[in-house]
């Protein structure tokens, strides 16, 4: 058995890098092909971590909490595991293990931090037991993939039933998740934003949650933040918010990002509300495991967003944010963090329709893209294979798009002839793709 461990982790780390080499990820392929030679691999390396595990799941917001977690471990003096890259399915999450472990086969991890789709935990769990899960949200994904939000609540209550002792920290204002964490019968510990913090709400947004769990009645929300995270109670039987052990106050998003935790003010240099509770979500994690932080604002300051989430890079003059957009939750909040920017800007819309992505974009007419429709917005291109939809889905809200379906021409476009300003929005199999032009053209 040791023998097939060796030969799992060396060709993983052969193939990972023959992959770079050839301008591709390869970390999936890694992880695939490791479990292939040592179905036991991801068993016997995980073993190896000497204090905890967590895994961090939700639809929204996974990745930057999972890094910002993995970096506030790091700051402890921690060493740890971490698939930094977002690849979170069984052969991503046995990739970040393989590719981590030494070339005799063993890890050399206090933690490890590993980011697992919602649909994969009950493939990842009979691997390892985690210690604890960070739940995020939940929020209607890729219909085709997961089917409707039901399906994704099931598959993650056999996950949780499958490790009955590991703690979940659960966004408290999410009454799906909070519902999910409440039923499983696992221990659990509270994040979420009590006060009010917009005046007005906006009452097009598509919200999933407003129904009980419990016993179908429509739920009363004291007020929304975004979609269906809000404060809420059932007016019909006894589920209500959860009272919040982590409560984030005193939000401020003038200068970045500013909230007030366990009397503790966070400050960040990020944009878009929703990125709050990616922060708080990460230091909930890491204060329930018992880290004391006392390094956090500078894991903040130092934090640079990887992987397409809000990632900055200057192209001969032109700053170009690129940021996933794959639903439409999270797709809204990218047009909130869009909107925050005041300047002149050009934007690029990238939709493809392979099978990560969903081929079923119906999800694209419940965005508002409506709110596009402002001065500041100078100019926006779509592209990607289903262009010719999303430019369909802007005229039928009277805006203007020029189409430029290959990305490279389209992003080359706006930094010749742009304001100097570009966001660029990509769902999920257009993230890759375009963050290596954006590198290549940034060289």
């Amino acid at each position: 058995m040791g023998v097939r461990r060796l030969l799992s982790v060396w060709t993983a780390k052969i193939i990972s890098t023959a992959c770079r080499i050839a301008g591709k990820q390869g970390v999936t392929l890694a992880g695939k092909i490791a479990l292939k030679i040592d179905p036991n691999v991801l068993r016997d390396l995980s073993s190896q971590v000497r204090e905890k595990i967590f895994v961090v799941c939700g639809t929204n917001g996974k990745t930057t909490t999972n890094n910002l977690l993995c970096s506030a471990i790091e700051s402890e003096g921690k060493k740890l595991v971490c698939n930094h890259t977002g690849s979170n399915m069984l052969g991503g999450v046995a990739a970040a293990f393989v590719l981590a472990a030494g070339w005799n086969g063993k890890i050399d991890a206090d933690y490890a931090c590993i980011e697992i789709d919602e649909a994969s935990t009950v493939r990842v769990f009979p691997h390892f037991r985690p210690d604890y899960m960070v739940l995020t949200n939940l929020f209607r994904d890729q219909l085709d993939r997961y089917g409707e939000i039901d399906i994704t609540m099931k598959l993650l209550d056999r996950a949780m039933k499958m490790a009955p002792e590991m703690k979940v920290i659960v966004n408290a204002d999410d009454a799906l998740s909070s519902f999910l964490a409440i039923e499983s019968g696992n221990p659990y510990v509270t994040y979420g934003i009590t006060e009010r913090v917009f005046a007005e709400q906006d009452t097009h947004e598509i919200r999933e949650g407003r129904f009980c769990k419990k016993c179908g009645s429509k739920l009363d929300y004291e007020f929304y933040h975004y979609s269906q995270i809000g404060k809420y109670n059932c007016p019909n039987c006894d589920f209500t918010r959860p009272k919040v052990d982590y409560d984030a106050s005193e939000i401020d998003m003038e200068h970045g990002l500013g909230f007030t935790v366990e009397e503790r003010r966070i400050q960040a240099n990020y944009r878009g509300f929703y990125n709050i509770y990616n922060i708080l979500a990460a230091y909930s994690a890491a204060r329930t495991a018992g880290m004391e932080l006392k390094k956090f604002d500078r894991v903040l300051t130092d934090f640079n967003p990887q992987n397409g989430r809000m990632e900055e890079f200057q192209i001969n003059g032109t700053r170009v944010i690129l940021n996933l957009a794959k639903n439409p939750a999270g797709f809204n909040q990218n047009i909130s963090a869009v909107m925050e920017d005041e300047r002149d800007k050009d934007i690029i819309i990238v939709i493809n329709d392979n099978a990560q992505d969903g081929t079923d974009i119906s999800w694209l007419w419940d965005v508002d893209f409506d709110r596009f429709r402002e001065k500041s917005i100078r100019s926006i291109t779509v592209s990607g294979i289903r262009c010719q939809d999303m430019r369909l889905r802007m005229k039928y809200v009277d805006i203007p798009s020029e189409l430029i379906a290959d990305v490279e021409s389209a992003i080359r476009a706006r930094v010749k002839d742009g304001c100097k300003n570009l966001y660029v929005l990509v769902n999920y199999t257009a993230l890759y793709s375009t963050r290596g032009i954006l590198v290549q053209m940034k060289k």
